[in-house]
């Protein structure tokens, strides 16, 4: 996939589930949205900070999510880059409160100590890339900042892996396993993106490194 198709899909992606979050819990009754439901079924009593923490964690993932893809396309960031230093910085904003909301909201992950562990990672493994990619950058060291950023934006996109492992999950195994479905995809929906965001990130250094050898 070129670069311009995985911006298209990423977007994509990342603008339905976004859109789907703000719609089911700012426009319809949160109590209602399914993973809520799910809680509650568990868990029959939630405090007003854990909304407070959801409603928090959803508006800033949500724009980190929506924004990330334009601040990795390198065509965009050359002809924009004035811009690509503001959505750089709300997307950072963004990360240092979905993050830290986050690590609250993954105390009380459903599941038990393995998925509050895995959710909890997750939340402690975004606040790092960014907080290194945020390094890198205002010492100038571009190329580290973008290796940062790839493996911070696989982070983020967990938001959208973890929905489809909770459909492919709940269609294989139905909802009366929902915790121990929910335990696994706590890893599953962040541990596989880094992998492919290494991947990424060593054939795309290769790739550079030829183009040098070869002067091409």
């Amino acid at each position: 996939m070129n670069k311009k198709a995985w911006l298209i899909v990423s977007c994509c992606l990342a603008i339905l589930i976004s859109s789907y979050s703000i719609v089911q819990y700012f426009f319809m009754d949160a109590h209602q949205a399914g993973f809520v439901k799910l809680k509650l079924m568990l868990n029959s009593t939630l405090s007003s900070l854990w909304y407070i923490m959801l409603y928090i964690h959803i508006i800033f993932s949500v724009l980190a999510l929506v924004i990330g893809p334009f601040t990795l396309y390198s065509k965009f960031r050359e002809k924009n880059s004035k811009l690509h230093r503001t959505l750089g910085r709300i997307y950072m904003i963004g990360i240092l409160f979905g993050g830290t909301s986050g690590l609250y909201l993954a105390f009380h992950a459903t599941g038990g100590v393995m998925s509050q562990l895995g959710f909890g990672l997750l939340s402690i493994c975004w606040l790092i890339t960014a907080s290194q990619a945020l390094a890198n950058i205002k010492h100038k060291k571009i190329d580290t900042h973008e290796k940062w950023m790839i493996r911070n934006y696989a982070l983020t996109f967990a938001a959208v892996t973890l929905r489809i492992w909770l459909a492919i999950f709940t269609g294989l195994f139905g909802i009366h396993h929902f915790e121990i479905s929910y335990t696994v995809i706590a890893w599953l929906c962040w541990v596989p993106n880094l992998i492919i965001a290494e991947w990424l990130i060593k054939r795309k250094h290769k790739k550079r490194d030829s183009k040098l050898l070869f002067g091409t």
